[in-house]
């Protein structure tokens, strides 16, 4: 499809789209079998009528075969990839029929230990020739415990990004709840300064002035 964008095998991306009113907006990335495929998103402000915060996000596998799907304003998805390819990724904001919407989405592959069950017996023999040979191989070592380094960086800084998420999120709260306070306050101030400027036009209509002496008042 020419009017998605595609996004080749990096680790990580974050980003912000708009998402237009009943609009979709879809991105492809990808995958090698036995990686591990996740998502994260968020919906950061809503605008027009209804402000519905919920977003269809779907999933599928490069053979159209639905991975996941989530209805929600914000979620996380998670799965390994059972097939090499592209994977597609679609926005739906068929809620808002009138409003626009601005999400986060933080997605990518990392590689968790995956290993080729046809290989399997291969690498355990290969093993077990290895260990006979060399019980105290440090160069295993060190390689294992760098790549379980490696993953746990990795993720923490997925978790940060999804704290990112929450504290944009509530920054544009913060900016619309302001804005909403301020004209609000203003709408209050021009009523209250035009009911009593009507309440002195109708006083002064209750009395009876004449041009006369000045010794004589106005009566009601």
């Amino acid at each position: 499809m020419t009017d998605q964008e595609l996004f080749w095998g990096t680790d990580q991306y974050d980003f912000s789209v708009v998402v237009p009113a009943a609009g979709l907006e879809c991105f492809w990335h990808f995958a090698h079998r036995g990686e591990r495929f996740y998502l994260s998103f968020m919906v950061q402000w809503v605008t027009g009528v209804g402000h519905d915060r919920h977003l269809s996000v779907t999933v599928n596998a490069p053979s159209s075969l639905i991975m996941a799907t989530v209805d929600d304003a914000k979620g996380q998805i998670n799965f390994e990839t059972e097939e090499t390819g592209f994977y597609q990724m679609c926005f739906s904001n068929f809620h808002n029929r009138f409003g626009t919407m601005q999400v986060f989405l933080s997605f990518g592959v990392y590689y968790d230990g995956y290993k080729d069950p046809d290989k399997t017996k291969e690498e355990e023999k290969k093993k077990k020739e290895e260990a006979s040979k060399d019980l105290n191989n440090t160069l295993s070592v060190i390689e294992g415990a760098t790549h379980k380094v490696e993953n746990h960086v990795f993720h923490m800084f997925r978790y940060y990004n999804f704290g990112r998420m929450r504290k944009s999120t509530d920054f544009f709260l913060l900016l619309s709840n302001s804005q909403y306070v301020t004209w609000w306050s203003l709408f209050l101030s021009l009523l209250i300064v035009t009911s009593g400027y009507l309440q002195l036009l109708f006083l002064k209509r209750l009395f009876i002035s004449k041009s006369g002496t000045e010794e004589e008042k106005p009566r009601c």
